[in-house]
């Protein structure tokens, strides 16, 4: 109901809005500024009065999406991202002569009217019917920006935004009563203030703040009198008066607005004819939008953040809400990115895997003990162009990620942890013999069981016939056995194991439930960098497991004021004993200094770790960690067709690729450039027996590994081998024994 006054009657507004209402709109709005007949309106003129009578009362105004910016843990921009290009400032920071220009060439009344200027509706009715045509109009500056209003709430809706902008009767007495409102509660200033934050200047260029940086590379406030008389010639039309694509014509309309402005006493002619003469002066800034313009390489890191914040119930109860308030944007993310160790990450990655290789590499750094993601990146750049994805190669599907990659050997530290935490001693030795067939049944969760095919078992082997035991732990760890790990998990059974893994953060970068059967040992699961890097960090902080995150703080700009977003934190818990990741971690040493691991050991601080090759050559892999610092490199076609074989990667030829000659050597550099003046911190160790020696007579020579695989030699005849021995695979597991693969992706792990 309209707001009465005290002795009965309507206010004087809500007189002069019926008035309007009826006269104006109904008649000479419609018949003279170019809007359609009645009949193709919706609202007929004889209902004009009950209609703008029965609009609610007040304009709901959405707050004005601004860009949002991303940090990193320094406080270094790493991108910004916006749907809007737009920061908000006052008008004390908008040029007077900006304030002057927009005035003058857009509503030179603008001081002198209500929310509606009768005169100039008369104005434009007389200069239309003598043309003949429309050649001018009659909103007021406040009416534009309610119409600003509309189109803001419509966001990116194509139908919304067609809806705020039609030409109707309808949305004409919506606009007007809205600006009666707007002129009562704000004042010319701040509807002035609003109009200049609210309006595109075109080139992704909202508001007069975007738009000086866009077009000047300067702020609103530092604008000169022939630029803010560009800016304000702008509006009317950005397309048409675009400066960067037609100097003439947009020099032409700015020269309109500086005769505008003299006209009217803003500024003396002698002003005017001197600014006409200058160029326009541009000093065009190239619109940054988006994690395709982050910087040393962070631009999945950038997206993944994206991906929290869409996916997190905390930042909004439905995924809907929360596209909203990151399309709002305004946000300013400080994220847990470790500069130095992404400049690390992305140098290693550059100097061993071209962006051009048949193959691709991602390695992801993290923090044990408190989850933090410190680097995320890889060979084949962010974008849409050749030999370019938009598809971040370290995380999981859900978030952004493929299907993941089998990780190999790199899985049997988890086996080894639940055996340990179990009970199993670390000097547990077995036959380990050079092949076997899978010990069956073995026991699975449920109180059920996995059977092999009795009519046609399943053989695996090791990697040569020099392989075969028995072997300790220590030693089958250090050479990476594949029967020795079988045996294991056939003995204390895959459901602890399964269980470790949870514990440990380890899933299917699928999402697909890990499925049970004894090759689980062996890598057969497809599983993210993030994942792995995050699962040993479990190791490194003596068993505690922390999720992953990767934001520190959110503050988010609405109008002037500013708020802080509550982030989600870490949750840690303890996945093993502190003695059985303390024994792990020994026995993961034991890889880097005598075993598959040599080319990835750190020389400057203790570090330990796994290496990973699958079987066909799929992937390759090494996982490790230092106790202030865990990592993990994986290398492969991501589509799982191009085995790493006979292949060049980084410049090197490779007759097969090893997970400690490619990813062994991207993970040391990466670790030693992220660890630089960093402290030297020590492992917790404990003492593990050698045990039973190994009885393999083989030399121990490479397989064939040709250009920069390593060719080890000396005897096995007891004890761990003098290093990386890495012959050729000569089995194939079948495929009902591993769980998950894509377009044939091999059979589960390898050893280095």
């Amino acid at each position: 109901m309209p707001k009465k006054r005290s002795g009965g009657g309507l206010s004087p507004t809500q007189q002069a809005a019926k008035f309007l209402g009826v006269s104006v709109l109904a008649g000479a709005v419609m018949a003279g500024i170019a809007l359609p007949a009645v009949g193709a309106l919706g609202l007929a003129a004889k209902g004009s009065v009950e209609s703008f009578d029965e609009l609610p009362a007040n304009l709901k105004t959405p707050p004005l999406s601004q860009r949002t910016t991303i940090l990193d843990a320094d406080g270094g921009q790493i991108a910004t991202v916006y749907s809007r290009d737009r920061t908000v400032v006052a008008l004390k920071d908008i040029s007077p002569y900006m304030q002057k220009a927009i005035v003058a060439i857009e509503d030179a009344r603008f001081y002198k009217h209500g929310a509606v200027d009768l005169k100039g509706i008369l104005r434009a009715l007389n200069k239309n019917a003598q043309s003949g045509g429309v050649s001018e109009g009659a909103s007021t500056l406040t009416q534009q920006y309610v119409k600003n209003v509309f189109i803001e709430e419509a966001g990116d809706d194509p139908t919304k935004v067609a809806e705020a902008t039609q030409q109707t009767i309808g949305r004409k007495i919506k606009e007007l009563k809205y600006a009666i409102q707007v002129e009562e509660e704000l004042g010319k200033k701040k509807i002035l203030e609003n109009y200049l934050n609210i309006t595109f200047f075109g080139e992704q260029a909202y508001g007069v703040e975007a738009a000086s940086q866009r077009y000047f590379s300067k702020h609103a406030k530092n604008l000169s009198l022939q630029q803010a008389a560009l800016l304000a010639g702008i509006v009317q039309s950005p397309t048409r008066y675009d400066p960067v694509n037609d100097e003439a014509e947009a020099t032409k309309r700015r020269n309109t607005v500086l005769q505008r402005m003299a006209d009217l006493g803003d500024i003396s002619q002698a002003e005017a004819d001197k600014a006409k003469k200058t160029s326009l002066g541009l000093d065009p800034s190239q619109p940054k939008n988006g994690c395709i313009t982050a910087v040393k390489g962070a631009g999945f890191f950038c997206d993944y953040v994206r991906e929290v914040f869409l996916n997190d119930p905390m930042f909004g109860r439905t995924k809907e809400a929360r596209a909203k308030v990151w399309n709002q944007g305004g946000l300013t993310i400080r994220t847990t990115l470790d500069p130095q160790a992404q400049e690390s990450v992305q140098s290693s990655i550059k100097d061993h895997v071209y962006k051009s290789d048949d193959v691709a590499t991602a390695a992801t750094l993290v923090e044990p003990g408190t989850g933090k993601i410190l680097a995320m990146g890889q060979s084949r750049p962010y974008g849409f162009g050749k030999h370019e994805t938009q598809i971040n190669l370290s995380v999981n599907q859900s978030m952004g990620g493929g299907a993941g990659y089998q990780p190999g050997s790199t899985f049997k530290p988890i086996v080894a942890a639940a055996a340990i935490e179990g009970g199993t001693p670390a000097t547990k030795s077995y036959s380990s013999p050079y092949e076997m067939y899978y010990p069956s049944p073995v026991s699975i969760c449920n109180g059920e069981q996995w059977r092999d095919d009795p009519n046609n078992p399943t053989k695996l082997s090791n990697e040569n016939a020099s392989e075969h035991g028995p072997y300790s732990m220590k030693q089958a760890t250090a050479k990476s056995v594949n029967t020795y790990y079988v045996q294991l998990i056939s003995d204390i059974g895959i459901c602890p194991v399964i269980d470790m893994a949870k514990k440990m953060g380890v899933q299917r970068a699928d999402g697909v439930k890990m499925r049970q059967a004894p090759s689980i040992a062996l890598g057969t699961q497809e599983m993210s960098p993030l994942t792995m890097a995050n699962a040993y960090a479990t190791f490194a902080s003596r068993g505690m497991y922390c999720t992953p995150i990767a934001i520190e703080s959110i503050s988010q700009r609405i109008g002037d004021k500013t708020k802080s977003l509550q982030v989600p934190r870490s949750t840690c818990s303890r996945a093993m004993s502190e003695k059985t990741a303390d024994t792990v971690t020994t026995l993961l040493k034991g890889v880097v200094e005598d075993g598959t691991g040599q080319q990835a050991g750190l020389s400057d601080r203790p570090s330990a770790g796994k290496t990973g090759t699958t079987d066909n050559r799929y992937a390759a892999w090494f996982v490790g960690f230092t106790p202030n610092m865990a990592g993990a490199v994986w290398v492969g076609d991501p589509t799982h067709k191009r085995q790493m074989k006979q292949i060049t990667i980084g410049g090197i030829y490779h007759s097969l690729v090893y997970g400690a000659d490619t990813p062994g050597p991207i993970w040391k550099d990466a670790m030693t450039g992220a660890l630089e003046g960093k402290a030297v911190e020590s492992f917790n160790l404990v003492d593990i027996p050698d045990g039973n020696k190994g009885k393999g007579n083989g030399d121990g020579k490479n397989g064939g590994n040709n250009n920069g695989g390593p060719t080890n030699g000396g005897n096995s005849n007891g004890g761990t081998d003098g290093g990386p021995t890495f012959p050729t695979p000569t089995f194939s597991i079948p495929e009902n024994l591993f769980q998950g693969t894509s377009n044939g992706n091999g059979n589960g792990g390898r050893r280095g």
